[in-house]
């Protein structure tokens, strides 16, 4: 998974300076974690970007939830947590760090799906924080509003990018129809370079990235997949790509060797110990059900269509009362660089993508 793990090194240099401080009232105003009685969830809660997401069954009556939030230490919530709502519409709660001199709003709210079969990458909005670079959102069928996650939040680390344009995901004006998704393998400048972290590659994938889980190692704050509850059978659309002039590893230039892109798609089985897929696992895992996966990408002006099929694992079954219940999940990677996942690439690879679509199995 094409995520700048580089994240890990400037979070460990932040607590080894905290640790020698001497203690005072936390500043933090976070959520960590939160639960909902009874068996209406079809996934954990996804907390990301000052909002919090509750994948919900169909036949879910979330007219009185009462969601308990775990904050960082000493934080407070307004409303309070295990407060009764009616969430048919999304709720909003101010976090205060114990401190008192930091407060976040979150909003909460609940959807059917999490997951769309089509993607068209015309929607952006802006990190709420500081508006520092794009968000890809879509829709459902069902009207629920769906976000794709990236490695931007990590790129910010590195005080490289000045505007929303120089992060290595954004959205582009030329489409095949419309407007598109562009990813750029990006330098990471001295700050990664010293970390052994040179390149940090455009990324895009159904998921969340928290970065309060990019400890022990960011590919562990990488979270693949939603809930889907249809059986996929091909991953469509359209790409063009032009990999960068010099392909380094470990910073050093390999003469003759190109670029290339990647393109997937996972579907996976959860279970009591596998909540979900990382950057780790993500397709390793025993618990992969399908793998569709580009094979034939090439460098390309013009836009080209993909058609990649699922290919099963041997010896799978679909549980078909598990898979209504969202015990199977979906994810769809994109990245500039094949291997950026451990640092090699060429800088300046480019990767557009548009018009995605899951075309899936008519047997629920």
């Amino acid at each position: 998974m094409k995520v700048q793990s580089f994240v890990l090194c400037f979070l460990l240099t932040l607590l080894s300076v905290a640790c020698i401080r001497e203690e005072a009232p936390n500043a933090e105003a976070d959520i960590l974690s939160c639960t909902v009685d009874g068996d209406i969830l079809k996934a954990e809660p996804e907390i990301e970007n000052e909002s919090v997401t509750l994948t919900v069954k169909s036949d879910a009556d979330i007219t009185n939830l009462a969601p308990a939030f775990t904050l960082t230490p000493g934080a407070a919530i307004r409303p309070a947590s295990g407060s009764a709502f009616d969430f048919t519409t999304p709720r909003t709660y101010t976090v205060t760090s114990e401190d008192g001199h930091w407060t976040k709003t979150y909003t909460v709210r609940c959807i059917v799906s999490g997951v769309s079969t089509e993607y068209h990458f015309e929607h952006i909005t802006m990190e709420p924080k500081n508006e520092r670079y794009q968000i890809f959102y879509d829709f459902t069928s069902n009207g629920d509003s769906v976000t794709w996650a990236s490695g931007n939040a990590g790129f910010g680390l590195t005080g490289v990018p000045k505007t929303p344009l120089d992060y290595p995901t954004m959205q582009d004006d030329n489409g095949y129809v419309g407007k598109c998704a562009k990813l750029v393998t990006r330098g990471t400048g001295s700050f990664g370079s010293g970390f052994g972290m040179p390149i940090a590659a455009g990324n895009l994938f159904i998921g969340t990235f928290d970065l309060l889980n990019a400890i022990p190692d960011a590919r562990k704050g990488t979270r693949l997949g939603r809930p889907f509850d249809h059986v996929p059978t091909y991953l469509s659309g359209y790409y063009k790509y032009k990999a960068g002039e010099s392909y380094k590893v470990n910073g050093e230039e390999v003469k003759g060797k190109k670029d290339q892109c990647d393109i997937y798609a996972i579907f996976y089985e959860t279970d009591e110990d596998v909540k979900y897929l990382d950057g780790f696992n993500g397709l390793t895992s025993p618990n992969l059900i399908s793998v569709a996966r580009i094979s034939d990408q090439k460098e390309t002006d013009e836009w080209t269509r993909f058609y990649i099929p699922f290919v099963a694992k041997p010896g799978k079954v679909i549980d078909k009362d598990k898979l209504a219940k969202g015990g199977y999940q979906l994810s769809i990677v994109f990245s500039s660089s094949l291997k950026g996942d451990v640092f090699e690439g060429a800088e300046g690879s480019t990767l557009w993508i548009d018009e995605v679509e899951i075309i899936q199995s008519g047997e629920n």
